[in-house]
């Protein structure tokens, strides 16, 4: 993916080299762009072909939704990245199912967790700490909705979500 993404930096360079970022810029951005259209282009993909496309687009869209709100843990790899995300989203609603009583419960979990954590956002995003509250406040809402929808399907994907905010190393003071 890399080596696409520098191809197509390297060619918007050359088309335009005035009006454009370095292609170290655009290289970053477009790994992005390239490893995110994967990741959906994967799960719509699996999702398909397991049957169960509507709740793979749902738990993508309501994963990535409080991961862009609440941050959390990175895989070393893209690659790792990419396949786990897929296979995260489209088997989570292919093979688990939930009691409503349940959902209740894994919605209490993910909140909880919310409380204590959000947000955790990656050392690269460069979030200023001023909007932590913002982020929390709205993460917290984000998961709460799922009490008054009552689906399986969400109450997976911020759970999911939520355990990937959790510090489980203990940080190191310097």
């Amino acid at each position: 993916m890399n080596k696409l993404a520098y191809k197509i930096a390297s060619l918007i360079k050359h088309t335009n080299p005035e009006e454009t970022s370095s292609i170290e810029v655009m290289q970053y951005a477009l790994n992005i762009i390239l490893n995110t259209m994967v990741i959906f282009l994967g799960t719509f993909m699996l999702g398909w072909l397991l049957g169960n496309l509507n709740e793979s687009i749902i738990f993508i869209l309501c994963f990535s939704s409080l991961r862009f709100l609440s941050g959390g843990f990175h895989l070393k790899t893209a690659t790792a990245c990419n396949i786990f995300t897929i296979l995260l989203c489209t088997l989570t609603p292919y093979l688990i199912t939930l009691e409503s009583n349940l959902v209740w419960i894994i919605n209490s979990v993910s909140l909880l967790i919310m409380f204590l954590f959000a947000p955790n956002p990656d050392k690269n995003a460069q979030i200023q700490p001023q909007w932590y509250p913002m982020l929390k406040k709205f993460s917290i809402i984000l998961v709460s909705l799922n009490f008054f929808i009552g689906s399986a399907v969400i109450g997976l994907a911020f759970l999911a979500q939520s355990l990937t905010i959790i510090p489980w190393k203990r940080r190191i003071k310097s």
